[in-house]
């Protein structure tokens, strides 16, 4: 099975493994966890800041950062398809008691000038703004990257309207690969960042929160009553630490792929797809007058895994257990699914 559903199905690399089976661990919750205290202390010093808290997920580290800057009834901005409003269960409502203000963006991307448009002057009869949060890259605008120079613009307004600015760096390690920018410097502009290890680095588990030392001892807190504490968890740390020392670079690869499968669809008839709009990872391709449950069903039986993401809409991903030969059979495979 050539699998694109998504960037979290790669398995650990057999180096990958002999590191996790050979990592020394300890209770972290109780801060003696050599390999967790190496993956945080590393993570913050790539990102620039004073401190990481290394957490099971990307969602749980999202919204420990909202219940860390946010008090119930506040009020946060996001783009209207943002992965913490869109994908995680409605928890900032749940688990912090805010309400998200919708900024519609342009792939994903939203500018100073329409949040300053969206904020509203201090008030009783209004929720209290706190937070902006944005995503790099996009998912659901299609691994959409959101310019440096945007982020610093809206991180000015932040800091004039006193604002926390929040980043789902889910995969902002694909955002650094393909746009050059250092991780320190995409970094800088933000108050908490978080960042995951099992999409395109390929590791088994986990996520992690930076910001401030203050910050994260906040954080903490919130994990622990969010249930996020773990023990002995050295052995999935050290899974990540590897894929974050010598997995970044091969994202390039990744991307390459994605643009090789981008442009090989193309030519398809039935299919509709901007290339250019292909900027990382992630591939959307619209198949009008097509069921995309029954093309997701009829690749999975040649061999191709997808997903379907709308009525006549599906998606693939490239990554670490997908190559070049595998790109070229994928699109064979769907151009006969296709009818074409």
């Amino acid at each position: 099975m050539i699998d694109l559903r998504s960037d979290t199905v790669t398995q650990p690399t057999a180096e990958m493994r002999q590191v996790m089976a050979q990592a020394p661990v300890g209770d972290d919750v109780l801060g003696d966890d050599p390999s967790v205290n190496e993956l945080e202390a590393y993570v913050a010093d790539l990102l620039g800041k004073e401190a990481a808290v290394y957490m099971p997920s990307g969602t749980m580290t999202n919204q420990v950062a909202l219940r860390s800057h946010t008090q119930p009834g506040d009020e946060i901005f996001l783009e209207a398809e943002a992965h913490i409003y869109y994908y995680e269960g409605g928890a900032p409502a749940a688990l912090s008691g805010v309400s998200c203000r919708l900024i519609k963006g342009e792939g994903g991307v939203f500018s100073a000038t329409e949040l300053e448009q969206a904020l509203r002057p201090p008030d009783p009869h209004f929720p209290r703004s706190r937070l902006v949060c944005l995503e790099n890259t996009h998912n659901r605008s299609g691994g959409r990257i959101f310019p440096l120079a945007a982020i610093e613009a809206i991180a000015q307004v932040c800091q004039a309207q006193q604002l926390a600015l929040h980043l789902d760096g889910a995969r902002f390690w694909n955002a650094c690969m393909a746009t050059g920018i250092g991780e320190a410097d995409y970094a800088a502009p933000f108050d908490t960042l978080s960042v995951c290890f099992s999409k395109g680095l390929g590791a088994p588990v986990g996520s992690a929160l930076v910001g401030t030392s203050a910050q994260m001892a906040t954080a903490r807190r919130f994990r622990k009553m969010f249930g996020g504490g773990m023990r002995q968890a050295g052995m999935i740390a050290a899974g990540a630490l590897y894929a974050l020392k010598y997995h970044r670079d091969r994202l390039s690869e990744d991307h390459d792929n994605a643009q090789r499968l981008a442009l090989g669809l193309q030519g398809l008839k039935g299919i509709e797809i901007d290339p250019s709009a292909v900027q990382t990872n992630i591939v959307n391709v619209e198949i009008p007058g097509l069921a995309a449950e029954e093309v997701v069903k009829g690749l999975a039986q040649r061999g191709v895994a997808v997903l379907a993401t709308g009525p006549h809409k599906i998606r693939a991903v490239t990554n670490l257990m997908v190559d070049r030969d595998n790109i070229d059979r994928a699109l064979t495979e769907i151009a006969q699914e296709v009818g074409c």
